[in-house]
């Protein structure tokens, strides 16, 4: 199998115009870049234009001539754009609290690399998670929570994620309701997994109140947080077939997978940047890079 040889990353979105991709190619071609992957999209809704390419920069001493090229025409197109180094890996902080499988599974996959990840610190309201994080080697921060300190506590965590420039926070099953300010101030970089399909079953013992009602199919749905608890945009979502045989215990054990792999994919597709946010809906172009 031939090894991928993309170097970079270029993500670019405004509102649809002619001449978009001639003008980015054109760019790429005049600085002989190579365009490995490239992906593109018009929400006919709203008008919005969103590209995302993979390329080879074969002189790295061009980069800053490339940047100032691409930035030229952003602007000419009121666009955003991001440009990045495909080994770069995004700077990420863990926080969960009594349950870890996601956490285990996340760990494992960047031990595999499956996913291109630096996790600076891994941050819980309960001990639970300690003993992973150590044989991880990545620092442990206990931060119990009530009603008397959780700002206090909501402000250390904002201070480990300056400190450490974490680009992605990722709520691992983290049982903590973030206070508008917090999400407002890091919107598009926190991810949360949340038990259910939304927006079905939402609060406390979702595969409880599934087995109650008896359903087909239980879920799991990945989303950017935001002010509105559980409403941010959706990343990812799956399901898992289940039937009148299986008892809570069995959809709680199944759920956890479920939650996991979606987990997963949604921090792949952030981590590559393949996620735009688009007013309350996202963008995902779907890829799997093999990292090597």
């Amino acid at each position: 199998m031939t090894k991928n040889i993309e170097t970079h990353i270029l993500k670019l979105s405004c509102k649809d115009q002619i001449g978009i991709v001639a003008n980015v190619s054109s760019i790429l071609a005049k600085h002989n870049c190579n365009i490995v992957e490239s992906k593109q999209f018009t929400d006919q809704e709203n008008g919005y234009f969103f590209i995302r390419q993979s390329f080879t920069l074969f002189n790295i001493n061009v980069l800053k001539k490339l940047e100032d090229d691409l930035l030229i025409l952003s602007n000419e197109l009121n666009a955003e754009f991001f440009l990045s180094d495909i080994q770069s890996s995004m700077n990420t902080i863990m926080l969960v609290s009594k349950f870890d499988h996601c956490l285990n599974d996340i760990l494992y996959r960047v031990r595999n690399n499956s996913l291109n990840l630096n996790i600076k610190a891994i941050v819980s309201n309960h001990k639970i998670a300690e003993e992973i994080a150590n044989f991880s080697k990545i620092p442990f921060y206990y931060f119990p929570v009530d009603k008397s300190n959780k700002e206090k506590q909501e402000l250390k965590i904002k201070n480990l994620i300056i400190k450490n420039d974490v680009e992605m926070i990722v709520l691992a099953r983290y049982m903590q309701v973030l206070s508008k300010e917090f999400t407002n101030e890091f919107e598009g970089k926190i991810i949360n997994i949340h038990h259910s399909f939304l927006p079905s079953f939402k609060g406390a013992k979702p595969y409880h109140q599934a087995f109650e009602r008896g359903v087909k199919v239980i879920g799991a749905t990945a989303h950017y947080v935001t002010s509105d608890l559980d409403e941010g945009p959706i990343i990812e979502q799956d399901t898992q077939i289940v039937d009148h045989e299986m008892m809570p215990n069995n959809l709680v054990s199944m759920g956890r997978d479920v939650e996991s792999r979606v987990l997963y994919r949604a921090l792949k597709a952030h981590s590559e940047s393949r996620v735009f946010l688009n007013g309350n809906r996202t963008v995902v172009f779907k890829g799997h890079r093999i990292l090597g």
